[in-house]
């Protein structure tokens, strides 16, 4: 017996051979291999508050969570989460039938568009887009239609004709992220009304995937699409802990929505994972009511970082896109004789000892990507300086 099968039909699923080992994987093995300073994925390099470390630990000791927690998230969390939502944002959830836990914001996603989408339904998504999105949209049997981010004053914009063309009577719904991976635009008023008035005039569904709710920087202000008319009944909100209190390895997110809306999700979600994170449900819930503080605080650390790595990318040569949230920063490589993201990233640990992502990964448009790289800065600030200096060498 070889092992192998005889069959001449691959084995991998069909819907997921175009996805393969993420771009994640290959340049954090680059990383490791080449001893560079990994700034490819989004992880920090020191873990959150002590006190929320310490809350896991005495949640297993005291044996909260050690066996499997409720399907919809212990009711503490359930509780924290919609305070949270109604004390920042004024947006009022019941505990009990409108929140849900998940195993990290990527189980929500995944288990939002299997629970939503029935075969043949389109997707319409902000290109460029976190990779899950497209890889579970083929998993539900739906199509996914992008519609382009591009710059414009520095910044990454959405056109609302251009949204608005993309939507048709096979649109199921729009999957909408802000604070927005890789880009770093924050979608303003302005754009979200239009993408509520789009929603409620096609009777469409909306994902919103708002993971960097607390990052956001300068003048830019975080509007959750649910408290815009007409959306609270139509959306889900996706929310995460592991971005906020730097703690990603605990994978702890959650849905806030309608009553239906959670039953459909929870539908496909018991499938998954059924349950995750016991323990740590309990310290989530103890960070989400953190003072004020806290929250300013993370960010005006994460400005600081952002700020560093920033200039160092500018003095290198590239071409900056100033992030207005989340903890990346897109650059475009065209100043500096270059135009394939995926060569230059693939080189860069040899050149300069860091490592970086190509942007394109997150296109079906890949030459629409193909100049632009993102940098993540949630690293400790000698780290960043590190980086800056050895990035320096490009410009030479």
């Amino acid at each position: 017996m070889t092992g192998m099968t005889s069959s001449a039909r691959p084995l991998l699923n069909r819907r997921l051979a175009e996805f393969g080992t993420t771009v994640f994987a290959e340049m954090s093995a680059l990383a490791a291999a080449t001893g560079s300073i990994n700034l490819g994925q989004g992880f920090p390099d020191t873990d959150g508050p002590e006190e929320i470390r310490e809350a896991a630990v005495r949640a297993l000791r005291d044996g909260r969570g050690n066996q499997y927690p409720p399907g919809p998230g212990v009711p503490e969390l359930r509780t924290a989460v919609a305070a949270h939502q109604q004390r920042r944002y004024g947006l009022s959830y019941d505990p009990d039938t409108e929140v849900l836990v998940t195993a990290g914001a990527t189980e929500a996603i995944a288990a939002a568009l299997l629970g939503l989408l029935e075969p043949g339904d389109e997707v319409v998504a902000l290109e460029p887009y976190y990779d899950s999105y497209a890889a579970c949209i083929a998993m539900a049997g739906g199509r996914r239609v992008p519609v382009t981010l591009r710059p414009h004053d520095g910044a990454f914009r959405l056109d609302l004709d251009e949204l608005r063309a993309a939507v048709t009577d096979r649109t199921r719904l729009l999957l909408i992220n802000t604070p927005h991976n890789p880009t770093g635009t924050v979608l303003t008023r302005e754009e979200l009304t239009a993408v509520a008035e789009l929603a409620v005039e096609r009777d469409l569904l909306v994902i919103t995937d708002e993971v960097y709710e607390h990052l956001v920087y300068d003048d830019a202000v975080h509007i959750p699409l649910a408290t815009l008319p007409g959306m609270r009944e139509r959306t889900v909100t996706i929310g995460s802990a592991g971005k906020t209190f730097s703690f990603t390895g605990w994978k702890v997110g959650w849905i806030t929505a309608a009553p239906g809306l959670v039953t459909a999700v929870r539908s496909a979600k018991q499938f998954l994972t059924y349950v995750a994170s016991g323990p740590f449900q309990y310290a989530v819930a103890e960070a989400l009511a953190l003072p004020e503080s806290f929250f300013t605080g993370f960010r005006a650390e994460m400005l600081a970082r952002r700020d560093v790595l920033t200039a160092g990318l500018a003095k290198a040569g590239f071409t900056v896109f100033r992030p207005a949230g989340t903890y990346f920063v897109t650059t475009d490589i065209r100043p500096l004789g270059e135009s394939d993201g995926f060569a230059f990233c693939r080189a860069l640990p040899e050149r300069a000892g860091v490592v970086a992502i190509p942007n394109a990964v997150f296109y079906d448009h890949r030459d629409e990507g193909a100049p632009f790289v993102r940098f993540a800065f949630c690293k400790q600030i000698p780290v960043l300086q590190e980086a800056a200096e050895r990035l320096g060498k490009l410009a030479g």
